[in-house]
């Protein structure tokens, strides 16, 4: 079973070094502790393999599942994510006009998938997909006029946020497809901020190919001088910190450190702007990307960077965040050569993604815990 296709509840398993025979060892005891005759070892052992391939929902085991794994119910797979009320599609036929309440309606479904997202990470890439799916059946359907832009923006923001859980989950080609997908919908809009984004969004998946020199090249394309006059402030920001990761990635220093301190200079104060709902960046943000670069690079102000970042409130609000940053700050105390150090965020790292499904993270990890 390939990392994306694995379940929560393996994930879990992995996460926390435990063989199955373990696993089903303390189910049997906690069933002992509430005065409950448990299965024998191996119905307990059918039952768990059931349970892990996915095939068995563990509907009256949930709680000692919980109780073994010291995790909630929706690291384990076990929360339904119930979407907003779906929207009726026309029949093939019965073509319709877009308007403004039905705009609203699909970027809200956006906004919810986003918010799930960073709740239970990769538990949610189904219901996003199916929801992009969704718009794209919509839009086929729908004659033009003044508010069929908004809808196409609103598809490329849902197909942007299925790329990057797609690309978080390790599944690169999907990732580029969903944003193919959300640069399509974006040039229907003819929105320049959504498309600038969805594209330089769309390298990252290069990126993680391992061909940094044309993740580059990509950014360059949506990131221009003719860009910056079209984007708001805080996309601007975004791009060029983006820009400047991959450029770290692809060796290039000096031209980082610049494209960063473009990032720092034109940020604008907050955290969002109302025209950017797919876009959440404030000083902190920046300053946690900034020690990134400089841990790819291998720069000895990089570990100073990342621990300060680290004891914010923001690096902990997300798990996914979390788990970045402790690679990062792994392998800027590797580059120092505190391998020790470096093993002991490593380990936490790979906790955090285990519990997110992070594959992209769990990649990261694996290298820096070889010995």
């Amino acid at each position: 079973m390939d990392d994306a296709d694995m379940t929560p509840l393996k994930r879990a398993r992995l996460a926390a070094g435990m063989s199955q025979g373990q696993v089903c060892a303390q189910l049997r005891k906690l069933r002992q502790k509430r005065d409950a005759l448990p299965p024998k070892e191996s119905s307990m052992k059918r039952m768990y393999i059931e349970w892990e391939h996915g095939r068995v929902d563990p509907t009256d085991w949930r709680e000692e599942l919980c109780e073994v794994f010291q995790l909630p119910p929706a690291a384990l797979g076990f929360v339904e994510v119930s979407p907003p009320p779906a929207i009726e599609l026309p029949t093939a036929l019965d073509v319709f006009r877009i308007d403004p309440e039905l705009v609203e309606m699909l970027e809200e479904q956006t906004n919810h998938y986003r918010l799930m997202d960073r709740k239970v990470g990769a538990a949610i890439i189904p219901q996003t997909v199916a929801h992009v799916e969704h718009m794209q059946q919509l839009l086929r359907n729908a004659l033009p006029g003044k508010h069929f832009s908004s809808a196409a923006v609103a598809l490329a923001e849902g197909a942007a946020l299925a790329g990057w859980q797609a690309l978080d989950a390790g599944d690169i080609k999907k990732a580029w497809d969903l944003h193919d997908i959300a640069k399509t919908a974006a040039r229907q809009g003819d929105d320049a901020a959504s498309l600038a984004h969805v594209t330089a969004q769309q390298a990252y998946a290069l990126l993680d190919a391992g061909r940094a020199a044309d993740a580059v090249e990509l950014i360059q394309y949506a990131h221009t001088p003719e860009t910056a006059k079209r984007v708001p402030p805080r996309l601007r920001a975004w791009l060029a910190a983006a820009e400047a990761e991959f450029l770290a990635a692809a060796g290039q220093g000096d031209q980082a450190r610049r494209l960063l301190d473009v990032a720092v200079e034109v940020l604008p104060s907050g955290d969002t702007d109302p025209e950017l709902p797919y876009l959440m960046l404030n000083q902190t943000h920046l300053a946690r990307w900034r020690g990134h670069c400089l841990a790819r690079l291998g720069a000895s102000e990089a570990v100073d960077e990342l621990t300060s970042a680290l004891d914010g409130d923001q690096a902990l609000s997300s798990k996914r965040a979390e788990s970045s940053l402790r690679v990062d700050l792994a392998l800027a105390l590797r580059s120092r050569g505190d391998i020790a150090g470096s093993k002991e965020h490593a380990r936490r790292a790979a906790e955090l993604a285990g519990r997110t499904g992070s594959a992209r993270q769990r990649a990261r990890i694996a290298d820096l815990l070889a010995d």
